[in-house]
């Protein structure tokens, strides 16, 4: 047996324990043989006088020194059966604690390498351990769901930039091959491909500052009224161009102020008005609204466009997620606005959810944020 493996036996669990049951043991018969040495004989020699007995004759010095034998030698016996019982429950106790510290150190050391898939099982050592391996196993579980988010991120991030460094590599030779000419065409579309790589790293600058906390808020307090129609303005004419309704109920929005970053949230109601528009036809309408409910504030973004199934909901904050629809009609956006719209809301306070009621029947985005209350003066 190795040097190491000698000092980690010597350092385990169980000589600790032992070790403690025989210290408060000793302490224990130490503190009884004080008193059986310097109390127990005073007052057993009182009582034997109470009893009748001659002061100082051999019968009771016999009596009182029988006395004193019999307790030191029951004190010992106790001592014995003590350290024999510390032992078997010594022996026990760690037992039962090895078990599960054992697997979670095996898993933990699984984990250690790369095995997110560890799990422990209930111990049945006690409600403590159990809710240690629940905590152990949550982690581990949080662990593997951020190692796929972080794989399907490197895999979606470089499905989307292929396409706009192909594009680019293909002019590029072209124009040095003599195929291709520089001309509008060939500026406008590396242009747009150029954008579009810039763009794409700007987003993914704001998710990983948002989701990290490090997202710096300007705050100042506006009327939500503001906030709608400078949404509606900046988008009207997108909107008109595509053939399809934009409306802003700013007239029927409620009273209230909002401490927000505006410009944040101006991103946050451009990337639902955007969102809306890439999934709406010619001829359908967005509604872009405001209500309070118990405290808060709720914008909403109506869409009469393709809709989303069950299926799709729960994806559509995801990185780089896209509808089938969006995928075939739109590629100019990253498919991190809606990531990062929840992450902004996230930052303020709020949230941002979805709902449809089905492929085909239009889509509704809620942002909430708590509304603003000015104190009396």
């Amino acid at each position: 047996m190795s040097t190491d493996r000698q000092a980690s036996l010597g350092r385990g669990l169980a000589p600790r324990l032992m070790l403690a049951q025989v210290l408060v043991l000793g302490a224990s018969v130490l503190t009884a043989s004080l008193v059986a040495a310097f109390v127990g004989p005073p007052l057993f020699h009182q009582h034997m006088l109470e009893a009748g007995h001659v002061p100082n004759s051999p019968e009771l010095a016999h009596i009182e020194e029988a006395y004193r034998d019999s307790a030191f030698v029951s004190l010992g016996v106790a001592l014995a059966f003590a350290l024999v019982c510390a032992a078997a429950v010594t022996w026990y106790v760690t037992r039962r604690l090895q078990a599960p510290l054992g697997a979670l150190a095996k898993a933990a050391r699984e984990v250690s390498r790369g095995h997110l898939g560890a799990r422990v099982g209930d111990f049945g050592s006690g409600v403590e351990f159990d809710e240690l391996g629940r905590a152990f196993n949550l982690m581990a579980s949080q662990l593997e769901q951020t190692e796929d988010t972080r794989r399907r991120l490197l895999s979606d991030l470089a499905h989307e930039l292929r396409t706009p460094i192909a594009t680019l590599t293909v002019y590029c030779e072209g124009l040095r091959d003599g195929v291709t000419t520089w001309s509008s065409d060939t500026e406008r579309v590396m242009t747009e491909q150029t954008e579009r790589l810039a763009r794409l790293a700007a987003d993914l600058d704001d998710v990983s500052r948002a989701e990290e906390g490090r997202l710096g808020l300007e705050r100042s307090v506006r009327p939500v009224r503001d906030l709608l129609w400078s949404a509606f303005q900046a988008k009207r004419e997108a909107f008109a161009r595509r053939g399809v309704e934009l409306l802003a109920d700013v007239d029927d929005a409620p009273d209230v102020d909002v401490d927000v970053d505006p410009r944040r949230l101006g991103q946050v109601l451009d990337n639902l008005l955007a969102n809306a528009l890439r999934h709406s036809h010619a001829g359908g309408t967005v509604r872009l609204s405001a209500r309070t409910s118990d405290g808060t504030l709720e914008i909403s973004v109506a869409d009469t466009g393709d809709g989303m199934s069950a299926d799709q909901l729960p994806h559509v904050f995801e990185r780089f997620y896209r509808g089938d629809t969006a995928r075939d009609r739109d590629r100019a956006g990253s498919g991190l606005g809606l990531t990062i719209s929840r992450a902004i809301a996230d930052a303020h306070q709020g949230s941002l959810e979805a709902d449809s009621p089905g492929p085909g029947r239009g889509s509704t985005f809620t942002l909430t944020l708590p509304t603003f209350t000015r104190l009396p003066h």
